[in-house]
Formats: structure tokens, C-alpha cells, sequence
């Protein structure tokens, strides 16, 4: 139990997908200028990346592997989050058309975020149990969530203050985000 709960913590801040990792740096960056906006792009990579990562393992270690067809994993993989991309996108248009409105190209983007299969792939070269991939994912994408929500938050703030013009937007953004780095990497000493 206290495995998990170590891999729970370590994948949410220690490694962070996108401070530590460098995974999924286009939607943080394209999607966090409104919390709005960041929330829900957070809550769908959430769905795809712990679906993906449970879906992505079944598939690897009751198929690909004992089929011994190992090498088809990153097609497979890209399949999968494929399919889950589809079938998020497909119920937030119809349950929510104004989030759906909101995440405009970044939606189907998802299918091609690195994070997501960069979990799915991690999952598998960590040898990671089910109860391992399922914590690993959830965490993972729970601390994307986060940093997203947060650095959302930092980005409206931002707008506030007098930053020179040559500083305004995507590289005072950056530079938020590299100080965020450096927060986050404060953990490590925690575990």
C-alpha cells in the first residue's frame, strides 16, 4: 500500500508529466490563458490518460505479449488513445457544447499529446501491475490537471501586471512556467 501511495505522490509532483517530464507542453501552454478553459482540457487529458493507461496495459500483457507481437505496441497504443479521444469528444459535444466550444482544436489534439502516450508507453517500461498503471495514470494526469489549473490562474494574473512588451504572452509564460519547474522539483526531497 505504501508503494502506491509513493508512486501516487511521485507522479503527481515529484515527476510531473509536464514540469519534470516535458510531456504535453502544447495544450499547457495553448489551453491555460482561462481557467475555464484549462479545467476542462485537464479533466478530458484526465479521462483519455487513466482510461488509455488501463486499456493501453490490458491490451500489452493479454495480447500483444503472449501473442509475442511486442513490437505492435506503439501503433496499438496510438489506436487506443485514438478511440478514447473519439469517444470523450463525442460526449462532451453532446453533454457540454459550450466546454466543447471552448476547447476548439485542442480536443482532438489530445490524440496526438505526447503525455498521453507517453503514460501509456511509461506504464509498460516501468513493468508496472494493473493497481500500479491504474495509480501511475490517475496521479499523472491528476498533477497535469493541476499545473494546468494552476499556471492557468498565474497566466490571468499575469495579464494584470506590466510586463514589457517584449515579455508579454508565450515568454513570460514560459518563464512562469520554468519558476513552477523549479517549485515542483523542490519535492524530491519528500521521497
Amino acid at each position: 500500500m505504501s508503494d502506491l501511495l509513493t508512486l501516487a505522490f511521485t507522479s503527481f509532483l515529484v515527476q510531473n508529466i509536464i514540469l519534470s517530464q516535458f510531456l504535453g507542453i502544447c495544450s499547457f501552454l495553448g489551453v491555460s490563458n482561462k481557467r475555464s478553459k484549462a479545467l476542462g482540457m485537464g479533466l478530458a487529458v484526465f479521462f483519455v490518460i487513466t482510461l488509455s493507461g488501463i486499456v493501453t496495459w490490458l491490451i500489452y500483457y493479454k495480447i500483444l505479449e503472449p501473442g509475442g507481437i511486442t513490437f505492435m505496441r506503439t501503433i496499438v497504443f496510438i489506436l487506443v488513445v485514438a478511440a478514447m479521444v473519439q469517444i470523450l469528444e463525442m460526449a462532451i459535444k453532446k453533454f457540454s457544447p459550450l466546454l466543447y466550444g471552448s476547447l476548439g482544436v485542442y480536443l482532438p489534439l489530445i490524440t496526438t499529446n505526447c503525455a498521453v502516450l507517453g503514460v501509456a508507453l511509461l506504464n509498460i517500461q516501468n513493468n508496472f501491475t494493473l493497481s500500479e498503471t491504474v495509480v501511475f495514470s490517475a496521479f499523472t494526469s491528476l498533477g497535469y490537471t493541476a499545473v494546468i489549473i494552476i499556471f492557468s490562474y498565474i497566466r490571468e494574473q499575469m495579464l494584470k501586471a506590466p510586463i514589457p512588451e517584449g515579455f508579454k504572452g508565450i515568454p513570460s509564460g514560459l518563464i512562469a512556467a520554468s519558476i513552477m519547474a523549479l517549485l515542483f522539483k523542490g519535492f524530491v526531497g519528500l521521497i
